[in-house]
């Protein structure tokens, strides 16, 4: 297995924003582009390649699932859009449909890959996969919370006055409305934010509450504005990409199943974990007070409906 080789699957605005980011960072010695619409992968894979005198040499191509047999880590970003007068239940099926068809696949031609999942609804689509690949479940993970993460970090920098780089923070639970951002332990320099005073301004609770509402809303403000978001989720899947492959064991907040952290299973959610090599080594639930702990049992549950009378197995 090439040690730097990444496959991406889907080259709809998320996953071109990811191989941009990918190859604009030299992330990946291989980069394969797979899409239904083979010309269209084609398309992007020459676009990126004319940069390469810019960028170093990295090499880019379309593909099929056959081409991803030496990629070490593969990014799902395909899907289907909802229909008019389509439920979200039956949207979900044709997605759980697509990944039926991706997991067979790439079980097929790359059965040890570490599999990323960015397709929305993420931590739904993480469950599925993790249900229908013969791979074992710590080798798919989810972008779950990292980009709400992300920007909950640059909004509190902005506050405080600090680069994002020196805030701890994570919000966790679904990459949804029910997300649960995590006051107790946010920090900055290691000092908590909760009732404190940093860089000379004191946690205040109702501007802590609208930072969150902006973060939690943030999609919903650049879709109005621009139609999609891609920029940014291109980022944070390079950086999960980049990650895997250098054996970082970083700590994320990616999409996992809990396996009874919290009092939780049998979903996918956002909690932080060691991601190498491997996938997830291990997670690394931090203590969170009771509100907090509701705020994720009813995150869990808001995914468990969604997912009753799904098609999986």
């Amino acid at each position: 297995m090439a040690k730097n080789s990444v496959g991406i699957i889907g080259t709809g605005n998320v996953g071109v924003a990811a191989a941009y980011s990918i190859f604009q960072r030299q992330i990946a010695g291989d980069l394969i582009l797979v899409d239904r619409d083979h010309q269209r992968a084609e398309g992007e894979a020459m676009d990126l390649m004319h940069g390469q005198s810019l960028v170093g040499r990295v090499m880019v191509r379309a593909g099929d699932y056959a081409d991803l047999a030496d990629c070490s880590v593969i990014v799902i970003t395909a899907g289907v859009n909802q229909k008019p007068g389509e439920s979200r239940l039956e949207l979900l099926n044709r997605n759980a449909a697509v990944f039926r068809e991706i997991a067979g696949h790439l079980d097929r031609h790359a059965p040890d890959a570490v599999l990323v999942i960015a397709t929305n609804p993420v931590d739904i689509l993480t469950y599925v996969m993790q249900r229908l690949t013969q791979r074992p479940a710590q080798r798919v993970i989810g972008t779950g919370t990292m980009l709400d993460t992300s920007r909950f970090r640059a909004a509190l920098g902005e506050y405080y006055g600090v680069n994002p780089r020196s805030v701890h923070a994570y919000i966790m639970g679904e990459h949804g409305d029910s997300e649960v951002p995590i006051w107790s332990s946010a920090k900055v320099g290691g000092l908590n934010l909760f009732e404190q005073t940093v860089n000379g301004r004191h946690f205040d609770a109702r501007a802590m509450e609208r930072l969150f509402q902006q973060v939690k809303t943030a999609a919903f403000d650049i879709i109005s504005r621009k139609g999609y978001t891609n920029t940014a989720i291109g980022l944070v899947i390079a950086y999960l990409v980049r990650v895997i492959l250098e054996d970082q064991k970083s700590v994320l907040a990616v999409s996992v199943d809990p396996q009874g952290d919290y009092g939780l299973q049998d979903v996918c959610l956002s909690i932080p974990c060691i991601v190498g090599r491997d996938g997830i080594e291990s997670r690394v639930a931090p203590l969170i007070n009771d509100a907090e702990l509701k705020g994720m049992q009813a995150s869990a549950q808001v995914l468990r409906d969604n997912l009753k009378g799904m098609s999986i197995d």
